[in-house]
């Protein structure tokens, strides 16, 4: 006898997910071609053919518990065979965006940083904190004489402001994290034949040298521009360790000399970043035989990590040259951007990293996982 089960659509789902870039999941007609094509899809659990009928359904509270939209690598493999341009890729990648959404914590938070007509606002907010603390402390404005930074905006205020707020925002990402891990665990079983550390090693191992991009066709080239960025903010995450390390333990203040290697590792970790983002446009720019579209959640990720390398960039350039009249409104840019990348960590595309960890650790610890 056939189990009965009572489905819930949620027409309001629909809407949101065709909004956000699954403009195309209605024109799916259930080929079964994508989940042919699809090298990460496996013979028992086939995607993302179940995806897009689901998504067809507005079966909202079943599609961000799937831990398969988390599999897929946005290869596009799928959107360039499908017959009816229903582009599966396109509709995967809205959907690990409405994931994100709803998973977050405060969960306005995450409607602001995942709406890109809320982008104005994110930036807005951390413009105005800088500038009221800046005004209250009487910094703001431009100092004279040589160009350095810690003048016009002292470190210990950096690091109390972005150390209390990288913190709030660590612990609502750990929390969104534990909701998104009870949720594909309470949807799709707990059949480990893994132990939870073993696979998350695993996945982490696998993680650092992008061997699932290999098995992609249609978009192979993006594992360099992926890999670029990934350890362009890798760098950047370690110069900011170097300089706190160099400004407490050895007194050495800033500006730093050009000749010093952490300067060195920084600027080479800054390019890695720029020339990462400029190859993920120009990736996109190409004519690969697929009708695909960047998602306005992607896009917006996009800018502004290409704006957070210019404006990191032309923050030492233009006090190399020593125009303090730009100098110091081009760092509070920059510092603004490095808010938002940072801050809303949690709510923005780079989410995506613990998502993924957690929803391919799981595919090992229950055997769903292909090599």
């Amino acid at each position: 006898m056939s189990e009965e089960r009572v489905l819930s659509p949620d027409i309001q789902f629909i809407k949101e997910l065709r909004a956000v870039g699954g403009e195309t999941v209605k024109k799916c007609y259930q080929c079964a071609t994508c989940g042919v094509v699809c090298p990460m899809a496996g013979d028992e659990r086939p995607f993302p053919r179940k995806e897009m009928i689901m998504g067809q359904l507005g079966l909202k509270d079943q599609l961000i518990v799937d831990p398969d939209i988390w599999y897929c690598h946005n290869c596009n493999d799928c959107s360039k065979y499908c017959p009816r341009g229903a582009r599966p890729g396109d509709v995967l990648g809205a959907l690990r965006a409405k994931s994100i959404q709803e998973f977050a914590i405060p969960k306005f938070m995450g409607q602001i940083v995942t709406n890109p007509k809320m982008t104005i606002v994110a930036l807005a907010i951390p413009l105005v904190i800088f500038l009221v603390l800046l005004g209250l402390t009487g910094h703001l404005r431009i100092p004279e004489g040589e160009i350095v930074y810690s003048k016009f905006f002292p470190i210990p205020y950096i690091e109390i402001l972005f150390m209390s707020l990288v913190g709030l925002a660590g612990i609502a990402y750990i929390v969104s994290l534990k909701r998104f891990w009870d949720g594909i665990t309470a949807a799709n079983g707990k059949n480990y034949i893994k132990r939870f550390d073993d696979a998350l090693l695993e996945t982490i191992l696998e993680f650092l040298p992008h061997r699932k991009f290999t098995k992609c066709e249609t978009n192979a080239d993006r594992k360099n521009a992926h890999f670029l960025v990934f350890y362009g903010f890798v760098g950047l995450f370690i110069t900011t360790l170097w300089i706190t390390f160099y400004y407490y333990v050895f007194k050495i203040h800033s500006p730093i000399a050009l000749s010093d290697p952490m300067k060195w590792f920084a600027n080479i970790s800054a390019l890695s970043l720029l020339v990462g983002i400029l190859m993920v446009i120009s990736n996109r720019a190409k004519d690969k035989g697929v009708n695909s579209k960047t998602s306005s959640f992607d896009m917006t990720f996009i800018v502004i990590v290409l704006l957070l390398a210019i404006t990191g960039i032309l923050t030492e350039l233009i006090r190399l040259m020593g125009i303090a009249g730009l100098a110091y409104p081009m760092y509070l840019i920059h510092l603004t951007f490095v808010f938002y990348t940072i801050v809303y960590f949690p709510y923005s595309k780079l989410a995506h990293m613990g998502y993924r960890a957690l929803a391919i650790t799981y595919a090992k610890m229950t055997g769903r996982d292909i090599e």
